[in-house]
């Protein structure tokens, strides 16, 4: 394999992606690459990605370098910390297999990561699973007793001008997927006209598909200048003592804001958000609701996101993977496949939900299925 090209370094890979360019190769330092940032790498439309850190530590399964080939990018890992000392943006470096050349000079030698070794890696990295699983669980009931007084009493809620009382809420994240679960719930949005949320990026995903945001949430280091832009109420998400390093960017854009101070991450606040200011309805897109999920973005545990969706859940529903629900050619409904996907739903909210809760979930839930099938 040989290959010439243009370089652009960044350690932190969501900053990265900011200023990348088509046909560029990227220059990254991120151990056990999360599905998110390969494929925000993957959208930038990098040819190669040059990894000085290991793709694959094998401590749980990652997601990102099965991404990143199945879009048919180059994977090079474990190339050190040499590939960030003596490269700048700009240079024009060849590369030779595993090995990368500027100027004829070997910079660093790596590994080239290939599917087979990816399957390899995957499978060994799953055997370790159960350790990731009894330290997350550890850490997460640890956490709960510290955030549960925090997250469910003493959380003081921003006021905001956008009207959500009894109104549907969509929040969404540009997590895996985001794009296939917006493309579903597409009539429900044109039709219903919910409060739309976007968790940082989110807000950015929910441009993506012609929807301007009602609110933008998050720590701001995600989200592009130009929806910064959009005319979006905007919440900062600070440190519990007030401390935002979030509002910085905001102050030298010029936009208003007010500071948002709570444990957890931005996705959870924004369904607390929404909850107690009188939702009828909370529609969830890409939120992180798993392990791997969890492990991707760097959290030993899961405690804020535990809570939130225990205090919320009775009028949350989670799109994700809604799109996945059918796929087939558009035409006449077919009623027993609709039964069969409804009626598990059902039975699962009828167990928490009142009678008023239920219809209108069945009612969104038929809405979501119907909107996967067009």
């Amino acid at each position: 394999m040989r290959y010439k090209g243009q370089v652009r370094l960044g350690r932190k890979t969501k900053e990265l992606v900011k200023n990348l360019k088509s046909r560029e190769i990227a220059v990254i330092d991120h151990p056990d690459l999360d599905a998110v940032g390969a494929m925000q790498l993957a959208d930038s439309g990098v040819s190669v990605v040059l990894n000085a850190a290991d793709s694959i530590t094998g401590r749980y399964p990652n997601l990102g370098p099965e991404l990143l080939l199945e879009r048919g990018i180059v994977l090079i890992d474990r190339l050190g910390d040499a590939i960030f000392t003596q490269l700048q943006d700009g240079d024009q470096i060849q590369i030779v297999q595993q090995n990368i050349y500027l100027n004829e000079h070997l910079v660093a030698s790596g590994r080239l990561v290939t599917r087979d070794l990816v399957l390899s890696l995957m499978e060994e990295a799953r055997k370790n699973i159960d350790a990731e699983v009894f330290q997350f669980v550890d850490n997460t009931i640890e956490y709960m007793q510290k955030e549960k007084q925090l997250m469910l009493a003493d959380l003081i809620i921003p006021k905001v001008r956008t009207p959500i009382k009894d109104r549907h809420v969509v929040v969404v994240v540009r997590g895996i997927n985001y794009r296939d679960d917006l493309r579903a719930i597409g009539a429900y949005i044109d039709d219903m006209n919910p409060v739309l949320i976007g968790v940082d990026g989110g807000a950015d995903a929910l441009l993506e598909f012609g929807h301007t945001p009602d609110l933008i949430i998050g720590d701001m280091d995600s989200v592009s200048s130009e929806t910064l832009n959009c005319g979006a109420e905007i919440l900062v998400h600070a440190y519990q003592d007030g401390r935002s390093p979030g509002a910085r960017r905001l102050s030298e854009l010029g936009i208003d804001y007010k500071i948002f101070p709570a444990p957890g991450t931005s996705e959870d606040i924004a369904l607390l958000l929404a909850y107690e200011l009188g939702a009828q309805l909370i529609v969830a897109v890409g939120l992180h609701s798993n392990l791997i999920d969890f492990l991707e973005k760097g959290r030993p545990g899961m405690a804020s996101t535990f809570l939130t969706r225990m205090k919320i859940g009775s009028i949350l529903v989670d799109a994700k993977g809604v799109s996945q629900l059918y796929k087939g050619k558009a035409g006449i409904l077919p009623i027993p496949l609709l039964i069969a996907a409804v009626i598990p739903i059902l039975l699962i909210i009828m167990l928490a939900t009142s009678w008023r809760d239920l219809l209108r979930l069945f009612w969104l839930e038929l809405r979501l299925f119907i909107g996967g099938l067009l």
